[in-house]
């Protein structure tokens, strides 16, 4: 078993081919031998070729050449919290959102094997979305419009719900707590986490959001558009990161630019938006809000995870004063930010 410290040690070629064979055994499929690692810290992601099992009927359907194996983080979620997510993709599917969920194998999307836990999912290729182009930008809150409407069917029961605790003050806490910031800016981070905080509350309470499930992390790179798909355009991917929030926290990552650009993409996606869902333009109130709470999580999140050896690689500058000096100079631009009139798109 891995140990919290190195949560993917054990997680060899062999444990990740064999795993997936044991759940193809029953499907009629079994690894190839290649498998390719794609890009994730959070979580271990790979590119699988399969080939039809020894055993497989001559009329049985071939397998797909290649699957996407998705090993979650140990700790992370629970086992309810998982399936959560799973269920939110399958519901997206089967009201034709474009959304890729996991594959159900012997009725079940979340596996186990040699102490992970893991899905296996349809490859869909893509690439990142244009979104200096209108027409894009337009077709994009058409999907996601129709995304939120299945998504305010039903609420979550298990997963977390981003607001100013869990986004927030926790993570913030958690910095101070475990001295991750050098001596001399910790007063300084503590009295401007306190004030961006503040903001924060005093700007969800006055927009009073609907909260519902959402993608959570929808920023360009988990968004694949496809032409050649069978709905061409957007296809949205990897909702680890589902969540409980108001609906602006999936559009504003989209946004870019000065002012007066974010304004023109933002009118775009609403324009697609509201074929198919209600906006509450009060929510417009909450983006810079939303990115300062962004900006306190990652931060945490990074510190959370540097025992795994991937994340020192990935971020040697994490422990320097001067990275800490940006958060600060971050939040002080944030809490500036939230003082200003919302996007008027």
């Amino acid at each position: 078993m891995s140990s919290p410290a190195t949560p993917f040690a054990t997680l060899s070629p062999d444990a990740i081919l064999d795993a997936i064979d044991a759940v193809g055994a029953r499907a009629g499929f079994r690894t190839s031998g290649q498998f390719f690692a794609l890009n994730s810290y959070e979580n271990r992601v790979f590119l699988v070729g399969l080939e039809s099992a020894a055993d497989a009927p001559a009329t049985a359907t071939p397998p797909p050449p290649t699957l996407v194996a998705k090993f979650y983080r140990p700790g992370r979620w629970t086992d309810a919290q998982i399936r959560e997510e799973h269920a939110f993709a399958e519901d997206l599917a089967q009201a034709e959102v474009p959304a890729v969920p996991p594959l159900r194998l012997n009725s079940e999307t979340l596996h186990t094997a040699a102490g992970f836990r893991f899905a296996l999912f349809e490859r869909r290729g893509g690439r990142t979305p244009e979104l200096s182009d209108p027409a894009v930008r337009e077709r994009i809150g058409r999907f996601l419009g129709r995304l939120h409407a299945v998504g305010a069917r039903r609420p979550f029961a298990t997963r977390i719900r981003l607001d100013a605790d869990t986004y927030g003050a926790e993570p913030g806490a958690y910095l101070l707590q475990h001295h991750w910031l050098p001596p001399e800016l910790v007063e300084i981070y503590r009295g401007l986490l306190a004030q961006a905080l503040d903001g924060v509350r005093r700007a969800f309470a006055a927009a009073a959001p609907r909260w519902q499930r959402l993608h959570g992390d929808c920023h360009p790179g988990n968004i694949l558009w496809n032409e050649a798909a069978p709905e061409p355009g957007p296809h949205f991917v990897d909702f680890d990161d589902s969540v409980m929030g108001p609906a602006v926290q999936d559009l504003w990552m989209l946004l870019s630019g000065d002012r007066s650009e974010q304004e023109a993409q933002l009118r775009d996606v609403l324009e697609g938006y509201e074929m198919f869902a209600d906006f509450d333009r009060a929510q417009l109130a909450l983006i810079e809000p939303l990115r300062t709470l962004r900006l306190i999580h990652y931060a945490a999140w990074i510190a959370r995870r540097w025992d795994d050896p991937a994340f020192p690689a990935a971020f040697p500058w994490f422990q320097t004063p001067r990275y800490w000096e940006g958060r600060i100079l971050e939040l002080r631009e944030q809490i500036a930010a939230m003082q200003e009139p919302p996007l008027a798109p």
